[in-house]
């Protein structure tokens, strides 16, 4: 009897206890993510032959907000806008800064000029836009500010239009990077998945909304609203729910994963429902893997590369993926001789890897008809470095 009264005041005193201070500050207050629809009021967009962007943007980002308050009461979802109305690029960031957001979501829809045809979803983090075509969407984005009349004063002379003006991203270093690349992978994998959107892939360029904004953050290019096709299925309930879940599903998977790195454990429920294409994506790696066809988490061998004695490496970068490709994938065109390595929880594929820089610059140039998007990188030792000094480095050697 004297040992039931020892247990039961012991529970008692444990459950007076406080709780540890990580478990209370994890726990203790709400995931805050904060939902951006492009555009809006004076501002439309982009414009199709139907619709304008703006109301696109805030048809899907409703649903996702709706699909999160739903489904999880332990989410505070903000809104920077819930009707059609005009918010400025730096207001949109100071609303998620205020909030002390966990996560920024920026929804946008692509367009591209002429009588051209492009098809598919991509998720979008701040950086340097590594090509011409990446630089396009940040100025179109970004052209927002001049829509305000005292943008030049607001954003420190900042000219959208201007190449110049985005020089400032190249030595921007984002501590969120990491985990903005990761939800932005997971986000792409649920658009090739679940909606069996055409996967254009996961890209960096200088956005104003990402560049202000003190939290991981992205921004999604639902479609094109200039292909009629898409433009139908952007304007469809169908479309529009299976984008905003597909979203979800991701956010999802990043904050369960956000959790477990806190806490070690999660309250987030994920579906059960496994996607066919995951099990075939798992197959294919261990198929992949079996046959060493691919290396999947290391910097290809250095036995392809010519004068593989030397330690300094260029290499060009010709796509990113979040999931290992096949040598015969369609993204690869064709090409021989592709390498790969592993950064940011992404598979980044290279070619025509060699110690001589004018080579590969040339090599690059051969391949810029296909790979438009493609950029010189260096590796020292097996470790990737700056390109700059690796290009100094070189000079210096020759």
């Amino acid at each position: 009897m004297k040992q039931q009264r020892k247990y039961i005041l012991l529970l008692i005193i444990c459950l007076w206890l406080p709780l540890p201070p990580l478990f209370i500050s994890v726990w203790s207050k709400d995931f805050v993510v904060v939902i951006d629809p492009g555009h809006g009021g004076h501002d439309p967009g982009a414009i199709g032959q139907i619709s304008k962007e703006k109301n696109i943007n805030l048809n899907v980002a409703l649903k996702l907000g709706s699909l999160i308050r739903a489904n999880d009461n332990d989410v505070k979802v903000i809104f920077t806008r819930s009707t059609d109305v005009f918010i400025p690029l730096d207001r949109r960031a100071e609303i998620a800064n205020d909030a002390k957001a966990d996560l920024f979501i920026s929804i946008h829809t692509n367009s591209v000029a002429g009588s051209r045809i492009a098809r598919g979803a991509s998720t979008w983090t701040l950086g340097l836009a590594k090509s011409e075509a990446n630089l396009a969407v940040a100025k179109r984005e970004n052209s927002v500010i001049l829509y305000e009349s005292d943008y030049k004063t607001r954003y420190a002379g900042f000219n959208p239009n201007s190449a110049e003006s985005y020089i400032i991203f190249e030595f921007m270093q984002d501590k969120y990077m990491s985990q903005s690349v990761h939800l932005a992978s997971l986000i792409q994998k649920e658009f090739r998945h679940s909606c069996k959107r055409v996967d254009r892939g996961v890209h960096q360029a200088g956005f104003l909304v990402l560049k202000a904004s003190a939290m991981p953050s992205i921004l999604v290019e639902l479609g094109f609203i200039s292909t009629p096709e898409e433009e139908q299925y952007l304007n469809s309930e169908e479309g529009t729910f299976s984008l905003a879940n597909a979203i979800y599903r991701a956010f999802l998977t990043y904050k369960r994963e956000h959790e477990i790195r806190m806490t070690g454990t999660s309250r987030t429920v994920l579906s059960d429902i496994e996607d066919k294409e995951d099990k075939s994506d798992n197959s294919l790696r261990s198929n992949i893997d079996s046959t060493s066809k691919l290396v999947p988490d290391e910097i290809a061998s250095q036995n392809k590369m010519e004068n593989s004695g030397n330690n300094l490496v260029f290499k060009i970068q010709i796509l990113t993926s979040s999931v290992l490709l096949s040598q015969n994938d369609k993204r690869l065109k064709g090409l021989h001789g592709v390498e790969n390595y592993r950064e940011g929880g992404l598979y980044k594929y290279t070619y025509g890897a060699s110690s001589d820089y004018n080579k590969v610059l040339k090599t690059r140039k051969t391949i810029a008809a296909d790979f438009k998007d493609a950029f010189i990188i260096a590796f020292e030792n097996g470790e990737k470095i700056n390109i700059n000094a690796a290009i100094d480095k070189f000079k210096r050697k020759r």
